[in-house]
């Protein structure tokens, strides 16, 4: 019978790992899932930062102390402080068998019938009103990756040798589970990231702005969309190379990234080719004009390339109702290929004056005429 519940709670917590969106639902889902396999009353997964020397909590669940966050932001313990961590933390286990688990009481090492590790363990039961914990390394591609950490009011029984041979499987099941979440959030970040700069790319910027219009015509939030065109990046390929003009891309990549960290929630994209943008949902209109005026001038500062033609579309201005993503990304794109073909050294932006012009009323610009554009695959 007990065999058969613990099978039954190995399978849920893989179940629950495997549900999970995100890798603090799987966090979560790991630590809850051990909490109720073991009869626990509490349960955290910590990971082992190496750089820094230290055991950092990813999630808290069960009966936690007031100090206790589910998802604490700066929760770590230095490693020094836990001695057993040199027995295993830079060892390799290739062919599995890993290190086991074991347990600490707060009346101290003999109440347990194995040998305890960590004083510092014991005066956090005793500070927490918890009577044991059983401590379960992690190890994930062969090596030591953080530990699963279950405890017991102190009421409850002391843990056995059993539940330590159960704690070390659930740990065994945690890593499959976090290899699993590794896995998920690499195929989603290639699937919307640029290979060669590293920001956002085109399927990404579909779905933020799609997101980003619905929430506008909910509640009227502003959004605005800059698009960006590099100019010269053929005239540089021609005559350097394509490894010349790849790192003129990634130069104008860093550009537009660090100009659009001035508004708080942007999204830096590559579209392809030499045409690149920045999402903003929040900022007002003028501020992320003045931003894209920070673009075009730093762009112009490059050692390679003949700048930047830049154009601006934001729900805030002039330029009638934007009901869809589709229609603002038209509009600044206009707005973009107006600003080209003017040589445009600032932005230009859909339903303000353009440079050189009296009035430049883009949010009505017919289209431009066949041949005087490229066209990226996959533009709406």
């Amino acid at each position: 019978m007990v065999e058969d519940s613990r099978l039954r709670a190995v399978v849920a917590l893989a179940q629950g790992m495997a549900a999970a969106h995100t890798p603090q639902e799987s966090w979560r889902a790991a630590a809850l899932g051990a909490c109720r396999a073991l009869s626990g009353s509490f349960a955290a997964l910590s990971v082992w930062e190496r750089e820094g020397g230290r055991l950092r909590v990813l999630v808290n669940v069960g009966d936690r102390a007031p100090e206790e966050e589910e998802f604490p932001e700066d929760e770590s313990y230095p490693v020094h402080q836990f001695p057993e961590i040199t027995e295993f933390l830079h060892e390799r286990w290739a062919g599995g068998g890993g290190p086991g688990a074991w347990v600490e009481s707060a009346r101290g090492l003999a109440a347990t019938g194995h040998a305890g590790y960590s004083h510092q363990r014991v005066a956090a039961l005793r500070r927490r009103g918890r009577g044991c914990c059983v401590v379960a390394p992690v190890v994930l591609h062969g090596r030591a990756w953080g530990e699963l950490y279950v405890a017991r009011a102190t009421d409850a029984p002391v843990f056995d040798r059993a539940d330590t041979d159960f704690a070390t499987v659930l740990a065994s099941v945690v890593a499959a589970g976090l290899a699993q979440t590794e896995r998920l959030e690499e195929a989603h970040r290639l699937a919307f990231t640029d290979a060669l700069t590293g920001l956002a790319n085109r399927r990404a910027v579909d779905v933020r702005l799609d997101e980003a219009i619905e929430g506008h015509r909910g509640d009227g939030h502003v959004v605005s969309l800059v698009i960006c065109d590099l100019n010269g990046l053929k005239r540089v390929n021609d005559t350097q190379g394509h490894a010349v003009g790849d790192r003129l891309l990634e130069r104008f990549g860093s550009v537009l990234s660090l100009c659009g960290a001035m508004l708080p929630g942007a999204l830096v994209a590559r579209l392809g080719g030499d045409e690149f943008c920045l999402l903003a949902v929040g900022p007002p209109a003028d501020e992320v004009v003045r931003v894209a005026d920070e673009v075009c001038r730093r762009a112009a500062e490059l050692e390679l390339g003949d700048g930047v033609a830049c154009g601006v579309a934001s729900t805030e201005d002039a330029i009638g109702p934007v009901h869809s993503a589709r229609r603002l990304f038209r509009l600044a794109d206009a707005a973009q290929y107006r600003a080209k073909a003017l040589r445009a050294a600032k932005p230009v932006v859909a339903g303000r004056e353009g440079p050189d012009d009296p009035v430049v009323r883009l949010a009505d610009a017919p289209p431009p005429a066949a041949g005087e554009r490229r066209r990226i695959r996959g533009r709406h």
